[in-house]
């Protein structure tokens, strides 16, 4: 057995049992990942060189800024504010916070700092509205894809690159407005399958809103005014410096944590405890797993296989279907970079569109993110209070498959099928 085949068994075999057993995939992800390299005469080193560090700091800087903000109540304060803009629209919480979402991906900033930044004032707002928990974390993740293709985006910029490098190009407007409309009619299913409907309705009972249609004014924990605008402050700050100046976001949420824990000790608490550590072990375990995958060129050689099929037309979309399956518990920008090139032979057959099957590839590797092993996901279900999060995890495990099964199919069908 190949070391290729071993590896693809390996990690099918990790998620059945995960499946039927209640334990962390992450931890399962990564002993199978010790056997399968131990086994192929792999160091230990090479084994977890696929460690997705820049994906643990973050998970665990946001998790710990927002327990900060959580234990001290100023995340209370935050969402008790918005509720009264709200009033009683609440209707329209889920497609402000897509809309809100998609403005700074399209402005340049990668998919999850926006979901970071949005998300965990978002689930608490949901829940004061009663409004399905998954419902708002899918609609702030594709919210925040709609922006991927932008011109300013650094995800779009990969794929022109790789066509760059091989003397071929597409429309940045198609590739973008592609993207959009797909994120666009996703949302419009979200809001459909999660209740979006019942939100419609005035419900004068309901526990959230008062005879003035504004939201009842809940008991904030106690804490110092100047702990919650410190902490407000430094909020808005990890924000300023992640999207203006591009500087990481992970270490700017634990470095402002951190100093908000030193301040203000006794209105933070034990806020380190708040890091969804069960989350980072899960995602990073089988990201690294995938990785070592990775770099074995299990991936490379299953799209080369693939890129050998005599159809054309089957050919692609197989390869979208590689890119959403890998990219769903795999970081995308890799993805996209080593599967656009194994596409130009394709292309290059003429017989199918250049631009039709580098929309479908890219939408493909994307919209998966929502899946709870990619960063936008793992953010929805990290920021999560406790007794919401096997919720939202089981949620977006279902939508990430179903994303992952009809996303390649779809897109094949409406931008290469239909625009062939």
């Amino acid at each position: 057995m190949s070391i290729h085949v071993a590896g693809i068994i390996g990690l099918v075999v990790v998620f059945l049992i995960g499946t039927v057993r209640p334990i962390n995939l992450g931890a399962l992800a990564l002993v199978m990942m010790f056997v399968h390299g131990t086994i192929f005469g792999r160091s230990v080193q090479d084994m977890y060189r696929g460690f997705p560090v820049d994906l643990f700091v973050l998970l665990a800087g946001v998790t710990y800024l927002f327990g900060v903000a959580s234990n001290n109540g100023t995340l209370a304060r935050m969402v008790e504010g918005m509720a009264r803009l709200v009033g009683d629209r609440r209707a329209l919480i889920p497609w402000s916070v897509f809309i809100v979402a998609a403005l700074p991906t399209m402005a340049g900033a990668l998919t999850a700092t926006s979901v970071a930044l949005l998300v965990p004032i978002s689930l608490r707002l949901a829940r004061r509205y009663d409004i399905a928990p998954p419902m708002i974390g899918l609609m702030v993740a594709h919210g925040a894809m709609c922006g991927n293709y932008s011109p300013l985006n650094a995800v779009g910029a990969v794929v022109h690159q790789a066509l760059a490098s091989n003397g071929l190009q597409i429309s940045s407007a198609a590739l973008f407005l592609g993207n959009l409309a797909y994120n666009v009619g996703l949302g419009v299913i979200i809001y459909l399958c999660f209740g979006g409907l019942r939100l419609t309705r005035r419900e004068p009972d309901h526990p959230v809103a008062n005879r003035q249609g504004v939201a009842t004014v809940t008991q904030l924990p106690a804490g110092p005014r100047v702990a919650h605008i410190c902490t407000l402050l430094a909020i808005v700050g990890v924000a300023i410096a992640a999207l203006a100046f591009q500087l990481n976001m992970g270490f700017l949420a634990f470095g402002a944590a951190a100093l908000l824990h030193l301040v203000f000790p006794a209105s933070s608490g034990e806020a380190d405890k708040k890091i969804a550590w069960g989350v980072v072990l899960l995602v990073c375990g089988v990201v690294t797993y995938v990785a070592a995958l990775q770099q074995y060129g299990t991936i490379d050689v299953i799209g080369q296989r693939i890129a050998g099929v005599n159809s054309a037309l089957v050919a692609g979309l197989l390869i979208c279907a590689v890119g959403a399956i890998t990219s769903a518990v795999a970081s995308t920008l890799g993805i996209l970079g080593a599967m656009t090139p194994l596409a130009v032979p394709l292309i290059n057959r003429g017989e199918i569109s250049l631009t039709g099957l580098i929309i479908a590839l890219a939408i493909s590797a994307t919209v998966v993110d929502s899946t709870p092993f990619s960063t936008a996901g793992a953010l929805a279900v990290a920021s999560a209070d406790d007794d919401e999060r096997p919720r939202i995890y089981r949620a977006l495990l279902i939508w990430g498959a179903a994303m992952v099964v009809t996303a390649p199919l779809l897109t094949w069908l409406i931008f290469i099928v239909a625009a062939g």
